[in-house]
């Protein structure tokens, strides 16, 4: 009795120690956190699982075999068969140990990681900045916001096209930027007007995987637009990209406004084609002027308006809206509606929600990465208290430079407009007992 006992405790041991060198490497292989700065991660991450499947599967066929031999040796209740299963015990915990040690360097040689060099951090971002007609308040809070980061905010009154406010305004009008994940705005209209989706229209991946296009973009799920890329073709991306103002200047004199760039070739298919540059904006330079221009009409049902900057209060208070053109999108905008929401609600913008929830903001985040510098997009519109609002946040440098963070800093945006009751302060005078509701609501 007491052998068997005996016996019984050392499978248990094995079986538990099999496991347990297992645990580690699973966790170790893991995929990676959202935000990491590489295009071959599912890659690398289908590497690492396939690694894992063979360690666990190795692990068990030691373990098996172990037990086997305990079993064996409990049956035969001799001091022999005891020092037989101590023996084996033994054996299979250094076999399963040195295996997955062996697994694990191998994955970690195989493991590469991007270096960057830009700057992330600038304690200058308002130097040389012309604000003498921008809003106070929401200047204020846009620096408060962005605090040493290197990167740009900007606000615009999407009814008429004014910058309220462009915070380093020196990279606002650069020459822009890869415009990452944003570019799946301008494609998802794209699809919708062409009749190829509705919002809830399955969209096989592959298999039996399909995805709808609330949930990519929600999500930023990118074989899904690499797919309606495909599926649209070059030359009618192109066609409504010109159309929804990437590739010609955004701004009505707007000194030291730059030119973004559109190609006019797709990329090569050895580089992804047409559907990197739906998923990724590989290829293409977007500004924070023109992205700020594309949500402004998104927000207020399709009009394109020229954006201008007020350099001075006389300018401002002289202020005249002047239209490009009017867009043919309202009838798309509720299809994008949930997804935008839900980009804030539970998908890549979330990080919004850490930092203020006093009324819906809807948004589309980007991040990616070139020779060394990494981007972090954020565009949305905000339905506030006094009106519409659309904030851009980009910001490049290094590692800590990604969307989810520009969408951050969105949030701790409104929350100093907030705290400092700029909408209270604007609103009209409400008979006691009035509360004011969003009119941002979920479509049916």
């Amino acid at each position: 009795m007491t052998r068997r006992f005996n016996c019984n405790t050392v499978l248990v041991a094995c079986l538990g120690l099999a496991l347990a060198t297992v645990v580690p490497v699973q966790s170790a292989l893991a995929e990676p956190t959202p935000g990491t700065p590489s295009h071959a991660t599912s890659s690398r991450t289908h590497r690492a699982r396939t690694a894992f499947t063979r360690v666990a599967t190795k692990t068990r066929s030691v373990a098996t075999t172990a037990a086997t031999r305990v079993a064996t040796t409990t049956r035969s209740g001799t001091r022999a068969g005891i020092a037989r299963t101590s023996a084996v015990y033994h054996a299979a915990s250094r076999g399963a140990g040195r295996l997955v040690l062996a697994v694990a360097s191998r994955a970690r040689r195989h493991t590469t990681y991007e270096r960057f060099t830009a700057a992330s951090f600038n304690d200058d971002l308002t130097q040389g900045d012309v604000a003498a007609g921008e809003d106070p308040v929401i200047r204020a809070a846009a620096i408060t916001a962005l605090g040493n980061l290197n990167g740009t905010a900007l606000a615009i009154d999407p009814s008429n096209g004014r910058i309220l406010a462009m915070v380093n305004q020196k990279l606002a009008l650069s020459s822009g930027a890869e415009p990452c994940s944003t570019i799946k705005l301008a494609v998802s209209l794209a699809a919708l007007d062409e009749g190829l989706i509705t919002r809830d229209t399955p969209v096989n991946l592959g298999g039996h995987y399909t995805m709808t296009l609330t949930k990519a973009l929600a999500l930023s799920i990118n074989p899904y637009f690499e797919t309606l890329g495909r599926m649209l073709g070059f030359e009618r991306v192109k066609q409504y990209a010109n159309e929804f103002g990437l590739g010609e200047l955004a701004g009505y004199h707007i000194a030291g406004e730059q030119l973004g760039v559109y190609p006019d070739t797709p990329l090569p298919e050895a580089l992804g084609g047409v559907g990197r540059m739906c998923s990724f904006g590989e290829s293409i330079s977007m500004t924070p002027l023109q992205l700020g221009a594309l949500v402004s009409a998104i927000a207020n049902g399709g009009t394109l308006y020229y954006l201008q900057h007020p350099e001075s209060p006389d300018q401002a208070a002289a202020f005249t809206p002047r239209v490009k053109r009017v867009l043919d999108i309202a009838p798309l905008l509720p299809e994008m509606h949930d997804g935008m929401e839900g980009a804030v609600d539970y998908g890549t913008a979330r990080s919004l929600r850490a930092t203020f929830h006093e009324f819906p903001v809807l948004g589309k985040t980007g991040t990616c990465s070139n020779d060394g510098t990494r981007y972090g997009w954020f565009a949305s519109y905000a339905d506030t208290p006094v009106g519409k609002m659309v904030v851009v946040i980009f910001l490049e440098g290094g590692r800590p430079m990604f969307g989810p963070k520009a969408a951050e800093i969105t949030g701790e945006f409104y929350r100093a407009l907030w705290q400092n009751n700029y909408f209270q302060a604007k609103m009209p005078q409400m008979a006691p007992g009035y509360r004011w509701v969003s009119q941002t609501t979920s479509n049916p």
